[in-house]
């Protein structure tokens, strides 16, 4: 059994992957001072009361919160007796290396969505994923990521708005049933909405002329079936991409041990 551990701006989410499916996906708020404890008390309790009483045989992590990720080993150290492979570490290889700018660091999370969007796609795709940030990633022909685009989060910039304008309520991001809005939330809510259904097809189509090949366009994050309402957006919408290519990269690493 396979814990699958992604760790967010926002939310943490451990999945048990058994090498074919998923045996439960379970979410919390991302908090850096969490400890080991509280980690493994939450966890349990969960796994408890929905009868699921795996073996832990292996951890894999992918954490945007460097902070996070003291508590985190100690948890898998602690509990399972296991030492996790992290992504974006030395010791953690990835099936084909980012061709970015030298020095440049590339978000664990994009490097999970790229391999497994590769391991099921190909290559020659861009992955939008809808968190704290919607990213763009792109993947090239041989799955190497190969850079992208990082836009405010559609919760974020309803954040932003509520806090800057002091007569702007927040509202729940939702499709409108018209373009003009006729009260204060509905035209929060069309702005946020078309706006973001234009932010999306116009970085994917300018994406697309600039590395002049046909791609596919995934979804991923809670978000994507929501903007996906009606529109043309993505060829395919998958919840579960990022925790997919933990897998892929934990994979990896099983079978060519001797990066180490």
């Amino acid at each position: 059994m396979l814990l699958c551990i992604d760790c967010g701006n926002t939310n943490t989410v451990f999945s048990i992957w058994d090498g074919e499916s998923w045996l439960c996906t379970l979410r919390t708020s991302t908090h850096h001072s969490r400890t080991a404890d509280a980690y493994f008390t939450w966890f349990s309790t969960l796994l408890s009361h929905y009868g699921i009483d795996p073996k832990i045989d292996d951890v894999i992590i992918s954490t945007t919160v460097p902070r996070v990720v003291f508590n985190l080993r100690v948890f898998c150290d602690r509990f399972f007796n296991l030492r996790p492979l992290v992504v974006g570490k030395p010791d953690c290889a990835l099936p084909i290396a980012p061709r970015v700018d030298y020095d440049t660091g590339v978000g664990p999370d994009r490097l999970a969505n790229a391999a497994g969007a590769f391991a099921r796609h190909g290559g020659d795709c861009v992955v939008v994923d809808f968190g704290t940030a919607t990213n763009f990633d792109v993947v090239a022909e041989d799955g190497a990521y190969v850079g992208g685009v990082i836009a405010p989060g559609v919760n974020l910039s309803l954040e932003a708005l509520a806090l800057g304008a002091a007569a702007l309520p927040h509202v729940d991001i939702t499709k409108p049933e018209q373009v003009i809005g006729t009260n204060t939330v509905g035209c929060i809510q069309s702005g946020v909405f078309w706006g973001y259904i234009g932010l999306i097809e116009g970085i994917t189509a300018r994406i697309k002329a600039e590395y002049g090949r046909s791609m596919k366009v995934i979804g991923t994050g809670g978000l994507a079936p929501l903007f996906a309402q009606g529109e043309l957006l993505f060829d395919t919408i998958e919840d579960d991409l990022t925790m997919y290519g933990l897998t892929v990269i934990h994979k990896y690493n099983k079978d060519n041990p001797s990066h180490e």
